[in-house]
């Protein structure tokens, strides 16, 4: 079940990003996102507690994944799938024309699963991540409008 992200997702949310990510958003980035930010949308994918989480920043004609984590133990079972899923159908419902993220070079799993879905390898962004210091790729998705 996805649903919306709320304040008390966020000390289960730290543990996932402390275990997936080198470099993780702060707890008071995600507050700021769910109670400030106009443009944001998180959600939870959770069944017995919650396996990963989706960021979403939609600003007119463009969304942008800001995050997108799977429990480790939970990787593999077409989770990271559905949370792309949820991205596209919001976008279709929110009449976007692209889609953008940012993924390190080096996560082959996660840039074969956005390519999957129709993402396409359009820049390298130099040094973009750090703790380790690596480039990032940036993956861009368009829409045709009807």
């Amino acid at each position: 079940m996805i649903r919306k992200m709320t304040l008390e997702d966020l000390p289960k949310i730290m543990i996932l990003e402390k275990e997936l990510f080198s470099s993780p958003w702060s707890e008071e980035n995600y507050r700021f996102e769910i109670l400030e930010n106009p443009y944001a949308h998180y959600v939870v994918e959770e069944e017995q507690g919650i396996r990963g989480y989706l960021g979403l920043w939609l600003n007119e004609d463009a969304l942008q994944i800001t995050t997108l984590g799977v429990a480790s133990n939970h990787q593999g079972n077409g989770l990271g799938q559905s949370l792309v899923k949820y991205s596209l159908e919001y976008a279709l419902e929110n009449k976007v024309e692209v889609m953008t993220l940012e993924v390190r070079i080096s996560n082959t799993k996660a840039i074969h699963l956005y390519e999957k879905n129709g993402f396409i390898k359009a820049a390298v962004r130099k040094q973009y991540y750090s703790h380790p210091d690596e480039d990032a790729i940036l993956m861009m998705k368009t829409f045709e409008q009807m």
